[in-house]
């Protein structure tokens, strides 16, 4: 028992606030860092933007892929909250899957694609249950823009998805802070055209989630 001097003891396995802190400071630089630098950016430098000591950033993250699969899931998980914020408006449909597709874009998710090689566990229970949360609600906005005739009918939540990834990932060889200045231009331009009624046919089939994965 701790006597009238000596300090209560901290119940464990409950994260200091300090320490939570610094965890998400290192996943915000990291995620800055990787988009700005690629994926081979040095940890060292990583902590060092976080304001913390490189014992830090391996304590919270024992390797790089920790932390790369920390960043992914916490931009989808940011995605997934742009996108309950879409689909709680209550007025056009259409407009509020335009706010989404641009606030998704924002985060860059796009630019962090290179990150996942061919060692990595792209099928990680953390990312996989972050991915499905993202398609599921990206789904119901699609639907319920559909439903109200405004978005075309022959496209997918995997068309929706690639397109935006592409128009969000700037272009080989240029600055991807350049970029960032067209990228709501030509996502409005994309957005315009899944309107509905729709000007033209499209060849193929709309790319279901299940496709995009597989590709």
């Amino acid at each position: 028992m701790p006597t009238a001097t000596s300090p209560a003891p901290r119940k464990a396995g409950r994260p200091r606030a300090d320490a939570l802190r610094n965890r998400e400071r290192i996943v915000t630089a990291a995620r800055d860092m990787f988009v700005e630098h690629g994926p081979d950016v040095p940890l060292d430098e990583i902590a060092r933007r976080a304001g913390v000591g490189n014992a830090t950033v391996y304590r919270n993250f024992p390797d790089r892929d920790a932390l790369v699969r920390e960043v992914l899931c916490s931009v989808m998980d940011r995605t997934a909250e742009a996108a309950e914020v879409a689909l709680a408006e209550t007025g056009d449909a259409f407009t509020a899957l335009e706010h989404f597709v641009h606030a998704a874009a924002d985060e860059r998710i796009s630019a962090l694609c290179p990150m996942v090689s061919s060692t990595f566990d792209k099928h990680h229970p953390d990312l996989e249950a972050a991915r499905e949360r993202v398609e599921q609600l990206v789904e119901a906005l699609m639907g319920r823009a559909m439903a109200a005739g405004q978005l075309r009918p022959d496209v997918g939540v995997g068309d929706l998805m690639i397109v935006a990834a592409q128009l969000s990932r700037p272009p080989a060889g240029t600055d991807c802070l350049v970029g960032d200045r067209f990228v709501h231009r030509h996502l409005q331009l994309f957005l315009d055209g899944l309107r509905a009624p729709a000007r033209s046919a499209l060849p193929g089939r709309a790319v279901t989630v299940r496709e995009l994965r597989e590709s």
